[in-house]
């Protein structure tokens, strides 16, 4: 099978996925409540293929939006919005969510969901474009505040690039985490060597299934 028609399907099979989990949530979640939102999303998780971060990682997430209540928190890989409702619901009064998606079905389908978890578009804003494209317009979208948390839930051959992008356009606050979903898969190897590399910049924080966190110490 040639990689071209391997990446076809893939991309076949996860457009069919994520339909037919939005149209699972969305009928059988209560609307305007972002815990039967989740709670639907893993019942449906547990007889069916979901490329969610799931209820374990989930938890995790969960503590890092916690302790560090962030004001600006950008997430690359929107998928059927699972992820960018746990992290609102936990955002503190005048937190925003950026979130990134680069397929048009995909990013529809998480930002409706978003909307039925009870989010208003005040608190959030769906990308619909490379992570490449919303870095470098950033700062049209949150002025001059800079990032507090990062979620890298794409492509993680991307996530050492779309880092340094981020890093050259002082976008990262001074403590800003990044947390990198699959962090264990060979496409992550990169980033992991980067930051590894460079302790004095950046340090290893908890590991939990391959979702690792990533605190970064360089100043804007």
């Amino acid at each position: 099978m040639s990689l071209l028609y391997s990446g076809t399907l893939r991309r076949s099979h996860r457009k069919v996925c994520v339909s037919s989990t939005h149209a699972y949530v969305f009928s059988n979640c209560t609307h305007g409540q972002a815990q039967s939102v989740l709670l639907t999303f893993d019942l449906y998780s547990t007889t069916h293929t979901s490329f969610n971060i799931g209820p374990q990682k989930g938890e995790f997430l969960d503590e890092i939006v916690k302790r560090e209540a962030p004001r600006r928190v950008l997430e690359l890989g929107t998928h059927c919005g699972y992820a960018s409702v746990r992290i609102l619901r936990l955002l503190p009064p005048s937190g925003k969510l950026l979130t990134v998606e680069l397929d048009p079905l995909t990013a529809d389908r998480g930002e409706e969901i978003i909307l039925v978890a009870g989010f208003k578009h005040q608190q959030f804003q769906v990308l619909t474009c490379s992570s490449a494209e919303a870095i470098s317009s950033l700062l049209s979208h949150t002025g001059n505040d800079l990032l507090d948390l990062v979620l890298m839930d794409h492509d993680p051959e991307l996530y050492l690039q779309d880092l340094l992008a981020l890093q050259r356009g002082n976008l990262l606050s001074t403590s800003c985490v990044v947390l990198i979903n699959r962090a264990l898969t060979p496409g992550a190897r990169d980033l992991l060597e980067y930051v590894t590399a460079r302790p004095q910049s950046f340090s290893m924080g908890r590991q939990l299934d391959g979702l690792m966190e990533i605190r970064c110490h360089t100043a804007a």
